[in-house]
Parts: C-alpha cells; structure tokens; sequence
C-alpha cells in the first residue's frame, strides 16, 4: 500500500492511497465463493449455483461492497501510519477501476489542530458553591401547593392572586378587536399572564360588571394592531374566583408518589430533587465558566471548518421553526459563538487527553440515574441508554466535560463564590 498526504489548507488533509488491485480482486472472488455455497435462487439446488450466475446477479454489488471495505481498513491503516487525527468522516474519490495494477482513492478531511501548551494555572476561574436550605424546601412545597390550587367564586372585588374571567372589545383608531361582538378570556391576577396595565383595569371589579377603560398596550403585544398602541376598551366580568390552595397533608404527599403519605419523606423527596437539579445547575455553570475562560486564553486557535459549520447549524435551528431551512445571514450570525464554543470544546478534550482522565463510571451511573428518575418508569430509560451506543456516548462525554471542568477549577486560580439557592437557579442578569 502507497500513502502520500497533501496539506490543503491550514487544517485540511488530502490522503491519496493506493493498494494493489489483486487484493480487490482476490476478497470478490473469496465473496462471490461464499455466496455460491449460501445463497438461494430459483431453480438450483443450494450450493449448486454457478459461478457465472452469482456473478451475473450479484458481482455489481459485491465489488461496491468489498472496495467500500477495503477503502475503510487502507484508510484506517493510512491515518495510523502518517499519524494524522481527523476529526469527521472524509470525502471519498475514486474511479473503483484498476490502473497500473493497482486502485487508488482520494480521501480529504479536516484534522484536529496542533495545541499550544494550556496553562490552566493563569486562568481565573470562579466557582458558584450553594445548598439547599430548610426555607428553600419550604419554598419549593408552597409552589407546588400553588401549581395545585383551586379557585372558589366571591362576590367581592377582585383583587391579586384571583381568577378572573372577561369578556373585552379594544378599539383603536380605526381598528376595532374584535371585530363584532366581544372576546372571552380570563388570568390570575399578578401572574404576568396579562400585561399589568391590563391588570390594573381588572382589579378591584365584581361578577357582571360592566365598565369602559383607556388601556395602554405594550409594544410586544401579540396584536400587531393593537401594539404600542393606546385603544379604548370594553369590559365584562363574568366571574371572580379566589385561590385555594390545599392542605400540606397526607393527601397532598401522595400527589407526589409518598403512597402512605408520611409528610417526612415527602419534604427528603423534595430536598433530594432541588439538591439534584441544584447539583446538575451548579456544575453547568461551572462548565460555561472553564469552557469560557478556556477560549478567551486561545482566541486564534486554528479549528476545523465543519465544526464551526455544524455548532452554527444547530445554535441557528433553535432561531427557525423545526423542518424549515436555515438562512444563511442566521448561519453567519452565529458563526463567530460557534467558532468560541469548538475552540472551548477542543481544549477540553486536549486537557482530558493530556492528563489522561480515565472516565468515572459511578458518576455515569448517577447522572443516568438523575435522568431516568424524571421519568414514570426510569427502568425502561436505563434500558435503553445501556442499549444504544450513540445515547450512552453522549452521556460518558457529559460527564468527562464535568471532569475536565472540575480538575481545571482544582488548578486554576478559582475564587468560590457563595450563593443562594435562588441565585444559582434563577440568577439576575445584569
């Protein structure tokens, strides 16, 4: 076999190999062989089928099938033998056709760039640390009673917290909404499903009331014609509800799968799931956190084109309905955050490498352990992880992100900052 590689760019490869056209043909007469001694056809007795007849219906798609087979093991053996580190399945080219004794193929792909050393020791790192507290669970069991409240009808004035049920005309200008008659709908109070200045007009009204009020809508209002606009509006309570909220019970505990409702176990339930998503937040932040700092360190690595083409792909589709085409100008927009994150992901994976972080399987069990709890029957999640390469590799890759994160916090310059449980899971922006 004859290898020879080209550098056709800063990262890109073409592989050109050559490998004795006897050996193609040797592994299609060892197939066709095979084939002759298992295959079934009309009219001849297995085993008895002629040669000249296996290859008459088959040799087309046997040849395909071998040069596709050799062309994989000579590329494996290529790649090892020149030392090159590709980092996706390359572009094949080739006739499939013997010249010179021998076939030959073209293979041309994108290698993994050479890293510069990566001192972790300058990197500035810090690290949100938190727990969950006694009010935290507290907290936590008034939401759920809150998610499971129930609404009683009042005559008096409505006020925060009650559901109220309406029936409403907005005109504006020339525009009226709708266009006869009046619409039904109905909120809670102070939930942030209406906009406040529509909140205010409600508050403070009873069943059947009927009143007239200017109402200034918000510049994002879901009606483009009524947007940004002040229009005059009608009104008509059909019904005020006050919130019930149930009892934290035995009944209630059992909502929540504590079959014999003991209220003990159902609050160490609840610490264990705000620890768990607590955990998972925690290190996600601490993840964005390294990854960051790492890219901001390199800032000129050179990376692979597919990749910043591929990471570009998938942050632009969170932009466009699912099954529609990306735009381009959205590909280009996200490219430069694509470009970040797979230098980010590069230099994790070189430190992994590196430092030879061996991947811990106890975490690996508990985070696909964390998974499968969130479903009804977690068995059948744990099941099919272990079942599925491509879903358990996405899972041993999290959890060597998680490691690579924390042994680069263990020897950065990392400050720990101290939060609240709060604060990590619904953190203020600036």
């Amino acid at each position: 076999m004859q290898v020879s590689v080209e550098n056709v760019g800063k990262l890109e490869r073409k592989l050109t190999v050559k490998f004795p056209a006897e050996r193609f043909e040797s592994q299609v007469s060892a197939r066709i062989a095979e084939m002759g001694r298992t295959v079934r056809l009309k009219g001849f007795r297995p085993g008895k089928v002629p040669t000249a007849v296996i290859q008459q219906r088959f040799g087309d798609q046997v040849r395909g099938e071998v040069l596709s087979d050799l062309i994989g093991s000579t590329l494996r053996e290529a790649v090892n033998q020149e030392n090159l580190r590709p980092i996706a399945n390359p572009s094949i080219d080739t006739t499939g056709r013997p010249e010179n004794g021998e076939i030959a193929y073209t293979a041309t792909f994108e290698v993994m760039p050479e890293f510069p050393e990566i001192d972790v020791a300058k990197l500035e790192i810090s690290r949100p640390v938190a727990e969950v507290s006694d009010a935290d669970i507290e907290k936590m069991i008034e939401t759920l009673r809150l998610q499971r409240r129930s609404f009683d009808p009042v005559e008096r004035a409505s006020a925060e917290g009650d559901f109220v049920m309406f029936e409403y005309s907005a005109q504006a200008g020339d525009y009226r909404f709708p266009e006869e008659g009046l619409e039904r709908a109905g909120s809670v109070l102070g939930s942030g499903n209406l906009f406040k200045a529509l909140d205010d007009v409600l508050t403070g009204r009873k069943a059947d009331e009927e009143f007239d009020a200017d109402v200034e809508f918000p510049a994002d209002f879901r009606n483009e014609s009524l947007a940004g606009k002040t229009a005059n509006c009608h009104f008509k309570i059909i019904k005020v509800q006050e919130p019930k909220l149930p009892e934290v019970d035995a009944d209630f505990a059992q909502l929540f799968g504590i079959t014999d409702g003991d209220l003990e176990k159902f609050r160490k339930e609840v610490r264990a799931n705000l620890e768990r998503e607590l955990k998972a937040t925690l290190m996600a932040r601490l993840k964005s956190e390294v990854a960051e700092k790492l890219a901001d360190a390199h800032p000129d690595l050179d990376v692979p084109n597919v990749m910043v083409q591929s990471e570009a792909h998938a942050l632009a589709q969170n932009s466009v309905p699912r099954g529609q085409q990306v735009p381009q100008q959205l590909l280009e927009a996200a490219a430069p955050v694509a470009r970040k994150r797979v230098i980010a992901g590069l230099l994790m994976g070189e430190i992994a490498r590196k430092q030879a972080l061996v991947i811990d399987r106890s975490r690996v069990a508990e985070q696909l352990a964390a998974i499968a709890s969130t479903y009804e029957e977690p068995e059948k999640v744990v099941e099919l992880y272990n079942r599925d390469p491509q879903l358990m590799s996405g899972l041993q890759n999290r959890v060597m992100e998680d490691q690579v994160a924390e042994w680069v916090a263990d020897h950065a310059a990392t400050t720990v900052q101290n939060l609240g449980f709060d604060e990590v899971m619904r953190p203020v922006s600036a």
